[in-house]
Order: structure tokens, then sequence, then C-alpha cells
């Protein structure tokens, strides 16, 4: 029996070991190619860049579409909060507009 025993802990400091070689190799490995993969990485998202700037304009005139239904109908109704919520939702669509344009200006794509 304690050969046995013997045996499970000197497998127990293998296999401990081993489980440590191979992570340090993985991070060498990652640690070597950090600067193509950032590279990679921005190439991809301003690739992306311009197709997503135009989905938030896109967006932000749908939002807009919706919120001059909406307010229409409130005004129609006679409500008293009309102007609230036309703030609210032209406010939202500027919003949008606004920061795909920052964006856009701001990392130079």
């Amino acid at each position: 029996m304690k050969k046995c025993r013997k045996n499970f802990k000197n497998e127990k400091v293998l296999t401990v070991a081993f489980t440590l070689l191979l992570i340090g190799i993985d991070v060498t490995v990652m640690a070597q190619d950090g600067s193509a993969g950032i590279g990679e990485a921005t190439s991809k998202v301003t690739g992306y860049f311009d197709a997503g700037t135009k989905l938030m304009y896109a967006v932000g005139a749908i939002v807009g579409l919706i919120g001059a239904v909406k307010v229409f109908q409130k005004w129609n109704s006679g409500d008293q909060d009309t102007s609230k919520v036309a703030a609210a939702w032209f406010g939202s669509c500027i919003f949008l507009v606004v920061v795909a344009t920052v964006l856009k200006s701001f990392f130079g794509v």
C-alpha cells in the first residue's frame, strides 16, 4: 500500500509540473505575437466602422420617425405633456446622430 501511495504523490507532482509548463509555454506564445494581434484587431474595427456609423444613423432616423408619430398622437389627443415627450424622443434621436458623428471624427475614419 505504501508503494502505491508514493507513486500517487509522484503522479500529482508530475501533473502539476506539466500543467505549469503548458501554461508557461502558452503565455510566452501569446506575449510574442501581441503587436500583430493588436494591428489585426485595429484593421478589423476600422473596417466595420463605416457600417456601424451608417447603422447608428439609420437607428436615429427610425427613432425620430417613431418619436414623431408618438408626439403627433399625443398632440392630437390634447395631452399636456406633449413637449416633454417630444424632447425625450427627439433628444434620443439627436444623441444617436451626434455620437456617431463624434466617434467618426474622433477616430478619423
